[in-house]
């Protein structure tokens, strides 16, 4: 089921206080993040330059899910600049938890992969996601992502270790 009020686009440099604002409020949603609530580690300025550079780069982009004025979830691909790597984009996901389970997230996966499939240079997109997110790790293997790696004891939470996947998709 996808809601058909969201809009999907890129940022503008007017977006970067919202976008900031939404890293640091889900991060405070759910344990799965590489942060916690306000631990987004860009401000403001640094987001206008992130959305510069992202622009910028021919394999590299931002997309924003977006509900009227509110930001649903966020999904991009960062590759680098070297020669040997730049084939390869790391993705990165994230919807709010008052919008999950309603196809955000499946739409930006798509859109993601059909822009590395259109860039002509990414080959290879990968990302990381903890062992024990059975919701996302379903959602991945969705789109053709596979298992390629496991990174013991990377996450702790409250006292605990949690393991990572290392996940990639061959385009």
């Amino acid at each position: 089921m996808t809601d058909t009020n969201i809009i999907y686009r890129e940022p503008e440099l007017t977006d970067a206080k919202k976008i900031v604002d939404f890293y640091n409020f889900v991060g405070g949603e759910t344990t799965y993040l590489s942060f916690e609530k306000d631990e987004y580690p860009m401000d403001e300025e640094e987001q206008k330059n992130d959305i510069t550079s992202t622009k910028e780069h021919p394999a590299s982009i931002m997309i924003l899910a977006m509900d009227g004025d509110e930001i649903a979830g966020i999904g991009t691909i960062h590759s680098g600049n070297k020669i040997k790597a730049r084939h390869q984009g790391e993705l990165g996901i994230v919807v709010a938890k008052k919008y999950q389970a309603q196809g955000i997230g499946s739409e930006i996966i798509r859109k993601l992969i059909d822009f590395c499939k259109g860039n002509g240079i990414t080959t290879r997109i990968q990302l990381d996601t903890r062992k024990d997110n059975e919701v996302a790790v379903k959602l991945y293997e969705k789109f053709g992502f596979e298992i390629e790696g496991c990174l013991k004891n990377t996450t702790l939470l409250n006292g605990e270790y949690y393991d990572l996947y290392v996940m990639g998709l061959m385009l």
